[in-house]
C-alpha cells in the first residue's frame, strides 16, 4: 500500500447528542456546525468520508431507568427517530458510507457498526485502500476515542481533530486524550491538519 489514502470519520453527530437531545453533550451543535464547514472546505483532502451514528434497536442493558452515566444511559440514538439520523448541520455533508452501530449492544465505535450493505466500518475502510484516518464528532471522551482506538489498532494511522470534537465533561475529555496519545494516535486541531493549507 503505497499510496496514502485519507478517510474523514464522523463519529455520531446527532441531534440525541446535542442540545435539546436525549443525552445531550455541551457544545454538541456548535460542533456539528464546525464539522460541515470544515468538511465542504477541506473535502478534497479526503478519499472517502463516513459517518457513523448510534441507531440503538434493544441495546439491552446499555439503556436504563436509573442510568450511572458509565455504562448505563437513558434512551438515546433510537433506531427511526429523528433524534438518531445525522445532524442537520451535516445536510450537504455528502458521505461515501455511512455506518450504523448498537442496536443490540451498547457499541461505542464506528469499527461495531455494519453500513447497508452489511459491511463492517474496518471492511468499508479496507475495500477504499484508506491509509490514513482523521476522526471528528461526539463525544470525545465516549465514541470518538473507542472509534479512535480501533482505528489504531487496525494498523491505520489515526489522528483526532481535537477542535471537531467535545467530551462529555472536561475531565473525560483529558483522560481519554491521555489514553489516545498512550496509543500512539494522533492530537491535532483542523487548522493545523494540513501544513500547505492556510486560511
Amino acid at each position: 500500500m503505497d499510496q496514502e489514502r485519507r478517510a474523514l470519520l464522523v463519529v455520531d453527530v446527532q441531534p440525541t447528542f446535542c442540545e435539546g437531545g436525549a443525552l445531550p453533550v455541551a457544545g454538541g451543535n456548535a460542533v456539528a456546525e464546525a464539522i460541515a464547514r470544515y468538511a465542504a472546505a477541506r473535502r478534497d483532502r479526503y478519499d472517502v468520508v463516513v459517518t457513523t451514528q448510534d441507531w440503538h434497536i434493544d441495546p439491552g442493558a446499555h439503556f436504563s431507568e436509573h442510568p450511572d452515566f458509565v455504562d448505563t444511559w437513558p434512551p438515546h440514538g433510537v433506531a427511526g427517530t429523528a433524534e438518531a439520523e445525522l445532524h442537520p448541520a451535516l445536510s450537504e455533508l455528502g458521505p461515501d458510507a455511512s455506518v450504523r452501530k448498537g442496536q443490540y449492544a451498547a457499541a461505542y465505535s464506528g469499527f461495531e457498526g455494519v453500513d447497508g450493505q452489511g459491511r463492517a466500518l474496518a471492511a468499508v475502510l479496507r475495500d477504499e485502500r484508506v491509509t490514513d484516518v482523521d476522526v471528528v464528532g461526539i463525544a470525545e471522551s465516549h465514541c470518538v476515542r473507542a472509534t479512535a482506538l480501533d482505528a489504531h489498532a487496525e494498523g491505520l494511522h489515526t489522528r483526532v481533530l481535537t477542535d471537531l470534537t467535545v467530551p462529555v465533561t472536561p475531565e473525560l475529555g483529558a483522560a481519554a486524550r491521555d489514553d489516545l496519545r498512550a496509543a500512539g494516535v494522533e492530537l491535532v486541531d483542523s487548522v493545523s491538519a494540513f501544513d500547505d493549507v492556510t486560511d
